[in-house]
């Protein structure tokens, strides 16, 4: 267990958090930006493919941003035809999101990215790393 009372190692963790999460977000970033996009549009293009028919307040819960906040990415996302909002017969007062076919393909073509360096590092690491990776995360998501 790394002893997070020293300094020094408050900091290698850290630092190994941060570059890790470039090297995470570096090849998506270069991607949105071909697109003129950031990575608020991924993760809003993440959680609509993740979940099917998410309504725009799921969405707003999921990501832990106001209406405010979500609208302009969200508006650029629609005119470049990547997202769908739908009024659904049931609900007339709801609004649920899906990709089109293009966002689809453009929110696969990011995690694939992804999913091949997670692949590449994860081999590197042994299953007993990934493990307290997942845990590790898992644990951080929770205390939002």
């Amino acid at each position: 267990m790394l002893d997070l009372k020293n300094q020094i190692t408050q900091q290698a963790a850290m630092e190994a958090f941060f570059f890790g999460y470039q090297a995470f977000t570096a090849k998506a970033d270069e991607m949105l930006a071909r697109r003129g996009l950031s990575r608020v549009h991924q993760r809003i293009v993440f959680f609509i493919a993740r979940y099917p028919d998410l309504s725009v307040k799921e969405l707003l819960g999921k990501l832990g941003v106001s209406k405010q906040a979500l609208n302009t990415p969200m508006r650029q996302l629609m005119e470049m035809h990547l997202v769908d909002s739908v009024v659904p017969d049931a609900d007339k007062r709801k609004r649920l999101l899906a990709l089109t076919a293009e966002g689809g393909k453009f929110e696969q073509a990011l995690r694939r990215e992804q999913v091949k360096l997670l692949q590449r590092v994860f081999a590197e690491a042994g299953e007993a790393a990934v493990d307290g990776w997942l845990a590790v995360n898992t644990a951080l998501g929770r205390t939002l």
